[in-house]
């Protein structure tokens, strides 16, 4: 039997992992082909998972940071914490954003007394180095120089475009704030050649295009892609202006056929994978294979039938952990492969053969009943429970209506069902997930 049709189990629950606060500054500039964005290459290190990889400037927040609110123009903390979303504190991400941007690459978005972007290329080389040097140096530089020169950080240049959280069951964990911002005039990029070993300007259709080679994370490629979709550095601030709610993007991690990989909250299996394994250890899949027996959950499991060219209708074994009666919800038996599989996964004796439609075919009860003699295929009623040990399913008819039905497993709050429409009014409260006869699991509301 191939890996496909192997049982899904769930490895012990992981520790979970720190979540830290990080800001990440977009610098954007206009080209001659169009826009471009500034990317980092970031330092060869040893045992760091993102070594090598092209990124946008940012990092962790700093206590320090706090101390930068006295020279912060264009925003207070109260405004910068409204257009985050939390309570407080929300000026920082806007500080940390600029001063990690001075720290790797020397770009300063700060202003003069006269309100002006300061225009780094008119100090002279010695100054320039010793500004960067006390960057590196340590997080209390930026204080220092606002307080010597009299400068303020320029903190209505940003323009906050995207929320984005490290997948849980990653070993380090970043809650990050991503800002956009012009390159300011009379700078230039000067990287400090530790952290980061190079930079590049490039259009972002570019920077994902294979042929580059670029290593880039999944949030850096998938925030490329969105920016590719604008003229101009203008039209693209216009826009992250524009936002009125900014949606936290949190991937999942889950497996398939081409190895382990990040799922994105667009993509069809995310709810699934969330379901499944919300601890992010790493055994959900973000593909529907040909008999592929995955735990949904401790009192679920799914045998996926094939079909054509790909995978086709679902069957659902449900019952107790451990019990010695389980339900069979729609069978698939025409092929043979997969009626072996799905033989073959089960986790118990069989009571209840379900049907989310009129009725399981003769041939296929007879079938069962030969694997399992005391399986029952009972006459269903609207509300009726089954009961398999310490859980129920109960049987639920959009209006009544018993040739399309479903059953709800009551811990799970899963209705299993079938090909049907069902309404919010049929729904109701009590059902959180729905279970159809194909595809993943959804939300049911």
């Amino acid at each position: 039997m191939s890996d496909a049709s192997t049982t899904t189990t769930s490895p012990s629950p992981a520790s979970p992992r720190p979540v830290r606060q990080a800001a990440t500054l977009i610098v954007l500039r206009d080209g001659a082909q169009g826009l471009e964005t500034l990317l980092l290459r970031r330092a060869e290190k040893p045992n760091d998972q993102n070594s090598g990889a092209s990124v946008f400037p940012g990092g962790l927040l700093d206590a320090h940071d706090r101390r930068l609110h006295a020279f912060c123009a264009g925003l207070d903390d109260a405004s910068a914490s409204a257009r985050l979303g939390v309570a407080q504190g929300g000026l920082d991400y806007y500080a940390a954003a600029v001063r990690e941007c001075f720290e790797e690459s020397g770009l300063l978005f700060a202003q003069d007394a006269q309100h002006q972007l300061v225009n780094l290329s008119q100090l002279d080389a010695a100054q320039l180095a010793a500004m960067r040097a006390a960057a590196a140096a340590g997080t209390e530089a930026l204080v220092s120089m606002c307080e010597e020169r009299g400068w303020q950080l320029a903190m209505d240049r940003l323009a906050y475009f995207a929320h984005w959280l490290t997948p849980p069951g990653m070993p380090r964990r970043f809650d990050t704030r991503f800002f956009i911002a012009a390159l300011p005039p009379g700078q230039s990029v000067q990287i400090d050649q530790v952290e980061i070993a190079d930079h590049a300007w490039l259009r972002p259709l570019d920077a994902v295009d294979p042929a580059r080679r670029l290593k880039l994370m999944n949030v850096q490629r998938r925030i490329l892609q969105q920016l590719a979709q604008f003229a101009t550095v203008d039209e693209c601030l216009a826009h992250a202006r524009g936002l009125q709610r900014i949606v936290l993007n949190m991937p999942r991690l889950a497996t398939g056929p081409g190895g382990p990989r990040p799922i994105n909250i667009d993509e069809p299996a995310y709810a699934e994978i969330g379901f499944v394994d919300p601890d992010g250890r790493g055994h959900a899949r973000y593909a529907l294979e040909a008999g592929l027996v995955l735990a949904l959950s401790p009192r679920v499991l799914r045998v996926t039938a094939p079909s054509g060219e790909g995978p086709g209708a679902h069957s659902y074994y449900v019952g107790t952990p451990g019990g010695d009666a389980w339900a069979l919800i729609d069978p698939q038996l025409a092929d043979p492969a997969h009626a072996q599989a799905l033989l073959a996964a089960a986790p118990g004796p069989v009571r209840w053969l379900l049907s989310t439609q009129r009725s399981i075919e003769a041939v296929v009860v007879q079938a069962l009943r030969a694997q399992w003699p005391a399986a029952e295929h009972p006459a269903l009623a609207h509300g009726q429970e089954l009961v398999l040990g310490d859980v129920a399913l109960r049987v639920l008819a959009p209006a009544g209506a018993l040739e399309s039905r479903g059953f709800l497993l009551v811990p799970d709050a899963m209705l299993f069902a079938g090909a049907a429409r069902w309404s919010t009014s049929d729904l109701g409260a009590q059902v959180a997930w729905l279970a159809q006869s194909s595809g993943f699991v959804q939300p049911a509301h």
